[in-house]
């Protein structure tokens, strides 16, 4: 993805064309209206999307670049927060629909059948210090161990190991009045920000819950959920696969207030370690066992479905552990920590977000409405770019002729395909610099002598002179 990037920053001319080649493909503009996102008069809607799109290629912001008369376009600053502050479209469904298109027209048809797909579940801590922000709330930042005001950007994506499209998103804020530095402006319960407003103060589970629901309903669909021991709660884990039918993929907390039965007893996760003895030896995995998820409610078990709980040892730290847990019991050990490594994914996903497409410091509106405009046009730059890394390294995206190319290169050994480009070379060497057979020999003898013994050995049945 760096590589990527650093291509099409330096081309901001050829990047803006693959922008617009982006939109016209997956037919954005069709989406936008879809989503309410249309004017009856004035510029279009389209126009102006575009033009936030390709503000991650400017150095510099719309107010500076309109106070050293750089600015070009046709329409003024204050068109472009009226659009952002717009709180009848509803950019959730777009980025869905968007997401959804992408994955069906472009990333699927380039893949095999046989490849897992999953669904990554994550929060990232955004700073927002302005005081009259809506919905700034005070956290805790687990990255770096302190309180702040912001949001936690809670994401859903999906991949399928080599690319990753974003197709939900919430700025976690409070319920906690408390902990709120402003309040939310009033809004009708039934409209969309007030929707927003009131999904941004829910607990994370629920909210993961509804995402899921709502991916999978527009047509989203993968085999695996994966997050980490932030959100693996046995409530969130049991409704997941019993509501959504899709097994998860997680890691757990090392907590002494959790339970899991095992061996006809709840117990927690760390005496279940205690209990058993560990695997010798280089082993990937100390310990495997399975357990049943339970979920209580007064004290009585309600609900309960079979999981294995893996053991790892943890790489910083030998002598410490993590566990793993798969609702999934058709696969082994070291598939379930295999696949739990698409989870960085989504890591790879924010550090691009703020280190280049400019998610952290481009949007200074207090309105919580510009925040969800900003959040997805930072959402549709990072598809872009996902795009274009797929089309510029998977040969398979090129279409009918890599299968053409493929059926003959698949025919001709390594070793031949050596021996068929050395002919062309000495071929046109005889016939540029007309030597002589003689010449030719000694040439032909000097280039084998400075070649490694292997390959001379390898190649000598292969050239023909």
């Amino acid at each position: 993805m760096a590589t990527t990037l650093s291509q099409v920053l330096t081309g901001t001319q050829e990047a803006k064309d693959t922008v617009k080649s982006f939109l016209t493909q997956f037919e954005v503009g069709n989406l936008l209206r879809k989503c309410r996102a249309h004017k009856i008069k004035g510029f279009p809607v389209l126009q102006i999307f575009i033009y936030l799109l390709e503000c991650m290629f400017s150095p510099i912001s719309t107010y500076m670049s309109m106070k050293i008369n750089t600015y070009k376009e046709p329409f003024s600053k204050n068109t472009i927060y009226r659009f952002c502050n717009d709180a009848g479209i509803n950019w959730h469904k777009f980025l869905r629909l968007l997401s959804e298109c992408v994955i069906r027209q472009f990333m699927r048809p380039a893949t095999s059948d046989k490849r897992i797909e999953y669904f990554v579940v994550d929060d990232t801590p955004l700073a927002k210090t302005g005081k009259k922000s809506e919905l700034v709330a005070k956290f805790f930042n687990h990255v770096n161990m302190t309180y702040q005001y912001g949001f936690r950007i809670l994401t859903l994506i999906w991949t399928d190991e080599y690319s990753s499209v974003p197709i939900d998103f919430c700025p976690l804020s409070s319920g906690n009045s408390s902990l709120l530095r402003c309040s939310p402006k009033k809004c009708d319960g039934r409209s969309i920000a007030g929707q927003i407003r009131k999904q941004s103060q829910q607990k994370a589970p629920d909210i993961i819950l509804d995402m899921l629901k709502k991916a999978i309903r527009i047509g989203h669909s993968a085999q695996y959920v994966l997050f980490d021991s932030w959100f693996s709660t046995p409530k969130g884990i049991t409704a997941i696969k019993k509501e959504l039918a899709l097994d998860v993929i997680a890691m757990l907390k090392k907590s002494s207030k959790v339970f899991y039965e095992y061996q006809g007893k709840q117990v927690d996760i760390k005496k279940i370690y205690s209990m058993n003895r560990k695997r010798p030896g280089k082993s990937k995995y100390l310990l495997s066992v399975q357990v049943n998820l339970i979920q209580n409610e007064k004290r009585k078990v309600v609900s309960s479905i079979p999981a294995r709980i893996v053991y790892v040892r943890n790489k910083s730290n030998r002598k410490d552990w993590i566990a793993l847990i798969s609702t999934d019991l058709n696969i082994s050990e070291e598939e379930i920590i295999r696949r739990y490594g698409a989870r960085w994914n989504i890591e790879v996903y924010f550090k691009t977000c703020k280190q280049y497409l400019k998610l952290q410091k481009e949007c200074n509106s207090p309105s919580f409405d510009a925040f969800t405009c900003h959040l997805t046009i930072v959402a549709v730059r990072y598809m872009i770019l996902s795009v274009q890394q797929r089309s510029n390294t998977d040969d398979r995206t090129i279409g009918e002729l890599f299968w053409i190319i493929t059926a003959e290169v698949v025919e001709i050994s390594y070793l031949h395909s050596l021996g068929l480009i050395l002919d062309a070379l000495l071929e046109t060497v005889r016939e540029f610099f007309r030597i002589s057979d003689e010449q030719m020999i000694a040439l032909t003898r000097s280039f084998f002598n400075r070649l490694p013994e292997h390959l001379q050995t390898a190649l000598c049945p292969e050239v023909t002179l």
